[in-house]
């Protein structure tokens, strides 16, 4: 990831394991919609904050994606269920689904997140209705 744009996202110690959330504010293909990193097996992950069964951010109060063993990501709208390892359904309504993922790195206390091509910050000002991006 060494060429790609990073952007600093929070304190590493913002993710406790199995703990609450960082949700941050992204753009898909211009659309504003929410993201989050959390911290599971030691490692940081993040995703969009969409279920794959519908397409609705998931979490049950600000910031809480866990179900109650701290073990699966839980939609809290229909009980979709995702490892938090790769963001794969492992049951719910989400049939073989994925959670999108969005590039995290921890580095020197920090965490980045890297932006791709559909998934970028927000715009600070956005394009008037009908121009391309």
């Amino acid at each position: 990831m060494s060429d790609a744009v990073e952007l600093p996202l929070c304190d590493a110690r913002a993710l406790e394991e199995g703990g609450r959330a960082w949700v941050w504010e992204v753009q898909e293909y211009g659309r504003p919609l929410r993201a989050f990193a959390l911290r599971f097996g030691g490692q940081v992950r993040a995703y969009l904050n969409r279920c794959v069964h519908v397409p609705t951010e998931m979490d049950w109060q600000p910031g809480e994606f866990f179900d109650t063993d701290r073990r699966w990501i839980i939609c809290s709208i229909h009980g979709a269920t995702y490892e938090p390892a790769d963001g794969r359904c492992v049951g719910g309504p989400c049939a073989r689904g994925r959670l999108k993922p969005v590039a995290v790195a921890e580095r020197d206390g920090q965490v980045y997140w890297y932006p791709s091509r559909d998934i970028q910050p927000p715009s600070a000002d956005p394009a008037p209705a009908g121009t391309p991006p």
